[in-house]
């Protein structure tokens, strides 16, 4: 940034700059979080999935022993 600070326009630009820092520091943050979400998400979904069909394992198994 500048090193005198002349006008009151200067010292707007800089706090503007300040903000867009802020901002883009923000965003990273952001843009981790959300990856570290949609990575827990793939977890909870092949979980899910894993249980569900043991579910139908068991449940056919059970059935099996009912009907047989």
């Amino acid at each position: 940034m500048r090193e005198s600070r002349d006008t009151p326009l200067d010292a707007d630009l800089d706090a503007l700059g300040s903000r867009v820092e802020r901002l883009l520091l923000r965003l990273e943050e952001l843009q981790q979080q959300n990856r570290q979400l949609r990575h827990s998400e793939r977890n909870w979904r092949q979980e899910r999935a894993e249980l569900i069909e043991k579910n139908e394992l068991a449940r056919a198994k059970v059935e099996a022993m009912i009907y047989a």
